[in-house]
């Protein structure tokens, strides 16, 4: 699930980047309101982390310009403002929920997830991914092929939504750095072949088919081959 991250404290941004990825997340990162509100515009994001006081556009301001162009996506606010008033404020132009700096990361990844259970009861299929045998639920973050639950890493979870989302179409070493660890490509490193290999030790050695294929000098393609 891909999460858009708007705060321009790099020590409270660090801290929920590393949090999220680590759980398994792909995080988009802004410290600008201005470009917060573009890539909330322009971007299909499964849910926002918004803070209030921001440069270029202040955080109600985009949660307002959002609901006014029909995005319903999931926002958090994240505020160092505590009163009744400015918590109501913050719900009245379209926030979700309004967590109260400081907060534990833990209290952070337990309301993410009550909003995504929520909003996704209404579009379920969006909750679930499935190709030919093999499911991944979204929200309990578990996979199965052939009805068999498949253990795997958050990276290794990430990495798997990510090739199923793009089934069909050849993703490259570079698209994977960069949207499942928000890494540049690194040309010397070994890290997609490596953890491509280990998804392929879960996801179709025990199986008739294979779903994960190489296309040699190109990258990967996720498909039931015909």
């Amino acid at each position: 699930m891909r999460i858009l991250l708007i705060e321009d404290d790099q020590v409270i941004a660090s801290f929920i980047a590393k949090g999220l990825k680590e759980a398994g997340y792909c995080v988009d990162h802004v410290d600008d309101g201005l470009e917060g509100l573009d890539r909330a515009l322009n971007n299909g994001y499964d849910l926002g982390v918004v803070d209030i006081m921001l440069p270029g556009l202040d955080g109600l301001s985009i949660i307002e310009r959002m609901r006014d162009k029909k995005i319903e996506t999931p926002v958090i606010i994240l505020s160092a403002r505590r009163s009744i008033d400015d918590r109501v404020k913050g719900l009245k132009s379209g926030g979700d929920d309004y967590l109260i700096k400081p907060f534990s990361f833990s209290e952070l990844l337990a309301r993410m997830h009550a909003h995504l259970r929520r909003f996704n009861t209404a579009a379920e299929s969006s909750s679930c991914l499935t190709i030919h045998d093999l499911s991944l639920d979204l929200l309990s973050r578990t996979a199965t092929r052939e009805g068999k639950k498949i253990d795997l890493q958050p990276k290794e979870f990430a990495l798997l939504e990510y090739l199923m989302r793009n089934s069909g179409n050849i993703v490259s070493k570079t698209m994977i750095m960069e949207r499942v660890w928000n890494y540049n490509f690194d040309p010397q490193t070994n890290l997609v072949e490596a953890r491509i290999s280990r998804l392929r030790e879960k996801v179709d050695k025990n199986f008739s088919e294979s779903l994960i294929h190489t296309i040699r000098g190109l990258g990967y393609v996720f498909e039931k081959k015909k």
